[in-house]
């Protein structure tokens, strides 16, 4: 039975979401290109494309964009339950945690239709960035802010995490961050929401699964190691010193390789876009500037291409997030994915079940405790 470590290159499954193009570099969902998404969609309107495959009219985005805004709110009950939770905890401990903890609120547990599971797919969209930027303030002794009744999801996002409305520019580039994470065929955590899915759990199980998934250094959390180097290095003449020293001690720089793209990631084209601009505006480009260097070398010695992570980093710490929210924003956007794929797994479902090739010993003899010195 033929084997690859990590099932790089492995197909387990057919779908209709997402396709991934390695070697010339292209991302699109249901065929719409990421570059037309990220200059002349929303958010919104990604996530409507991303759960019904085809982009909708006007009426269909006015709906969709309703029905978010419409479950944005955390029951009463769940903030109590926040407030519970040691202040110590790490934002996506949160996540998960009460993402879980949703399930217990569901006015419908036992109805598992296609309709209701697509309500529970707008609720968890709509309500991860509360759940963010909710445990933001209480982990800080401060009451939640709560969300507006309008306005698409960036702006709440951002009105909720600073209680003030943001300009333009700064919801603009927060919702083209949400467009480029929303999905990205099977990596690692929906893979895991699949799985789980697989076996017809419910949609808050498969979800759960998928934030535990995200939360790992390799995955989500790289965008989190990019800036903490990033802030080690401090400024743009330490950069190349930095760089090149953990080049030759074989340090692994987080942000740059990825299982599938042989070139440019084209979410990282946008975002390093974006640094850049992001940059000029705040009258600190240093990160941008470290980030380029970084880059260039990394590129030259190692030939290995940056990836979504490592431009996301600048660009969140420019807009003002807590490092560690990096990868909490990235579920907030990477939910609508995560349960469109759901919702696929459901509507044609075969549970997962892979082999595993055994390369362990063939024949051990059973020997006696007594025996066994």
């Amino acid at each position: 039975m033929p084997t690859t470590d990590g099932l790089e290159d492995i197909v387990a499954t057919n779908s209709r979401i997402c396709d991934l193009d390695g070697k010339l570099g292209k991302l699109t969902y249901y065929g719409v290109d990421i570059h037309d998404l990220a200059r002349y969609s929303s958010f919104e309107e990604t996530a409507y494309l991303l759960w019904h495959g085809v982009l909708p009219t006007r009426a269909q985005l006015e709906e969709v964009t309703a029905q978010l805004q419409a479950n944005r709110e955390l029951p009463g009950r769940v903030i109590e339950i926040m407030h519970l939770l040691p202040r110590s905890s790490s934002p996506m401990e949160v996540l998960r945690t009460i993402v879980s903890t949703l399930s217990s609120f569901d006015a419908n547990p036992d109805d598992k239709s296609a309709e209701a599971n697509y309500r529970r797919a707008i609720r968890l969209t709509a309500v991860l960035g509360t759940i963010v930027t909710s445990w933001e303030h209480i982990r800080n002794g401060r009451k939640p802010v709560a969300p507006l009744p309008d306005h698409n999801t960036a702006t709440n996002f951002l009105y909720m995490l600073n209680g003030e409305m943001p300009d333009d520019y700064t919801a603009h580039a927060l919702d083209t961050a949400l467009i480029l994470h929303a999905d990205h065929e099977l990596n690692a955590s929906t893979f895991a929401a699949r799985v789980t899915a697989g076996t017809l759990a419910d949609m808050y199980a498969s979800i759960t699964s998928a934030i535990g998934a995200l939360s790992g250094p390799l995955h989500g959390g790289a965008n989190e190691q990019v800036m903490r180097m990033l802030l080690r290095i401090g400024e743009v003449s330490n950069t190349e010193p930095f760089i090149r020293n953990a080049v030759e001690h074989k340090e692994r720089i987080m942000g740059f390789g990825h299982r599938v793209y042989k070139t440019e990631d084209p979410r990282a084209t946008h975002l390093r876009a974006m640094s850049e601009e992001l940059g000029k505006r705040t009258g600190d480009s240093r990160w941008y500037e470290m980030s380029r260097i970084i880059e260039d070398y990394i590129k030259e010695q190692k030939g290995l291409y940056c990836n979504v992570d490592f431009y996301s980093a600048s660009v969140y710490h420019m807009l003002g997030f807590p490092i560690d929210l990096d990868t909490p924003i990235f579920a907030c956007s990477r939910i609508a994915g995560y349960t469109a794929h759901v919702l696929e797994q459901y509507a044609n479902n075969r549970l997962i079940r892979p082999r595993a090739e055994y390369v362990g010993p063939k024949v051990t003899e059973y020997v006696p405790i007594e025996q066994r010195g």
